[in-house]
């Protein structure tokens, strides 16, 4: 018995020896993605490509300023907005699930309203909230 104990033993250190020196498994070579993607080289959000990407996202929905508690400071940030060109629409009942005076950014205005504009009225009115979502369901002051 122990002499069979000593024989695995033996063959059992030739097995690893012998696994030892086989080759290491090589990485697979992988091709960089660059070279799928040939021209595009660049990441686009959808609203920086183009004037299509533009028309795309004005009928994903509508933009909606406002959530203020006071219809005065609503009134101002309309005047505010119709001195830069931008058109807005009061809106009579309320955005949905929110409270307070809203303004619905006309389409053909969405361009004028970016992000800088808009940063800098949230600055100036501490209450200024916005939403995009679908245009219609909602009622307007005409």
């Amino acid at each position: 018995m122990r002499w069979l104990f000593l024989l695995l033993l033996v063959l059992n250190g030739f097995y690893y020896i012998w696994h030892q020196q086989e080759a290491p498994l090589r990485a697979k070579d992988v091709t960089p993605l660059s070279l799928y993607r040939g021209s595009q080289q660049d990441i686009h959000l959808l609203s920086e490509t183009s004037d299509k990407g533009k028309a795309a996202q004005g009928e994903v929905g509508c933009l909606y300023l406002g959530g203020f508690a006071r219809q005065e400071t609503g009134r101002q940030v309309e005047q505010r907005l119709k001195a830069l060109d931008v058109k807005v629409q009061r809106l009579t009942a309320p955005v949905q699930d929110s409270e307070g005076y809203w303004l619905k950014v006309l389409p053909e205005s969405r361009v004028a309203a970016d992000d800088l504009l808009l940063q800098n009225l949230a600055k100036e009115f501490n209450e200024l909230k916005r939403k995009i979502m679908p245009c219609e369901g909602v009622a307007t002051a005409e």
